[in-house]
């Protein structure tokens, strides 16, 4: 599951997903601008490692299929690959994937034209902080911070005619050296 979710398109059609919901190939080809063709394999991947699921009451006749995620989450720990060198192999390297993923969302909105930013003004925002925790501390910090994010995640979006897009965020808490 976690090679299968490390490409880095993979990563992106599952993020398309996330987004936008329900998709066709013909659809996320458009949207990730590329081939149907290398779409529909990456899909193929990507459900057979259960990660999408085919939505059949989508589709218009037998030849449409739609796709939508299985889980809105993916997680996993280091722990979960404890007594498996080639699971922590991959597991590495999916954190290291992920994390370059997640800076390029980043660095391409720091390289966005200033007509692209106008809009949103000073909210976008990035914090860093040095805490003193024990691991049980920071387990707790991250449900904290977790139920804001599915707080947020799940309400309703009012119907007051601001305009919204999607905003990503991250956040990583790990012990480090200064």
């Amino acid at each position: 599951m976690l090679a299968a979710a490390s490409h880095p398109l993979r990563r992106r059609l599952m993020d398309v997903l996330k987004v936008e919901g329900p998709a066709t190939a013909s659809i996320l080809a458009a949207r990730t601008d590329q081939a149907v063709g290398n779409v529909s394999h990456h899909l193929k991947v990507l459900a057979a490692a259960g990660l999408i699921v085919e939505v059949p009451e989508r589709a218009r006749d037998k030849r449409e299929r739609w796709w939508n995620l299985a889980s809105t989450a993916l997680r996993w720990s280091d722990s979960d690959f404890a007594d498996d060198p080639v699971g922590q192999a991959v597991a590495s390297a999916a954190m290291s994937i992920n994390l370059e993923r997640q800076v390029g969302l980043v660095r391409a909105w720091h390289g966005a034209s200033d007509e692209q930013r106008a809009d949103w003004g000073d909210a976008p925002f990035s914090t860093d902080k040095w805490l003193s925790m024990s691991a049980e501390e920071l387990a707790a910090f991250e449900g904290e911070l977790q139920g804001l994010i599915d707080r947020w995640a799940s309400r309703a979006v009012p119907d007051d005619g601001a305009r919204r897009a999607p905003v990503f965020f991250f956040a990583h808490g790990v012990p480090a050296k200064p």
